[in-house]
């Protein structure tokens, strides 16, 4: 996402990693990454590669996008690099049922194909701006079922820029927990 090497992704692809090595198009080299700082919350992190000539993503507007707009899912599932599947975004700001971050997920859902491989690349508008992170999928064989989630990069973005300008997110909290409600005779 900056011609300086940084790159977007999410945490759950590098939060076990001893070492992280990054490819690019038309490179052999493996980059050694560092992790710049990560937000489990949004399932997001940042990484950095020292790299010169990097072009950097056009980022889209996910704000922009509705229900029924076409989607292209890039990454490299099951190791196939540089794979690109199309599709159509199907809901805008989808909530995940039982999801513990849903306070701070809600994902563009998409029938593009997403599979293992998929998390961290980017989900594009038919322009070739990046308007999400392709985070996960929803299947009971572990593929592809038509239904994949990316998280909205307007919130990728808010995220990003609070890695790199502190290191990680800060967010505020007042305090207030909830307790199932008890049942009381009067």
């Amino acid at each position: 996402v900056d011609r300086n090497g940084y790159i977007l992704t999410n945490n759950h692809v590098v939060e076990k990693a001893t070492r992280i090595k990054v490819k690019f198009m038309n490179d052999p080299t493996e980059y050694a990454a560092t992790v710049i700082g990560t937000d489990k919350e949004t399932d997001l992190a940042v990484i950095h590669v020292d790299r010169k000539g990097l072009a950097a993503a056009r980022i889209g507007n996910s704000d922009a996008m509705q229900s029924g707009d076409w989607s292209i899912a890039i990454g490299s599932p099951f190791g196939f690099q540089a794979t690109v599947t199309a599709g159509i975004i199907s809901a805008i700001s989808r909530d995940i049922p039982g999801d513990s971050n849903a306070s701070f997920q809600h994902f563009i859902q998409t029938d593009a194909a997403i599979n293992p491989g998929n998390s961290g690349g980017p989900l594009a508008n038919i322009k070739g701006e990046v308007i999400g992170i392709n985070t996960m999928i929803a299947s009971r064989s572990g593929g592809y079922q038509g239904i994949g989630f990316a998280m909205p990069i307007n919130t990728a973005v808010k995220v990003y820029n609070e890695i790199i300008k502190a290191g990680h997110m800060t967010r505020g909290s007042i305090g207030i927990t909830f307790e199932p409600e008890q049942n009381v005779a009067l």
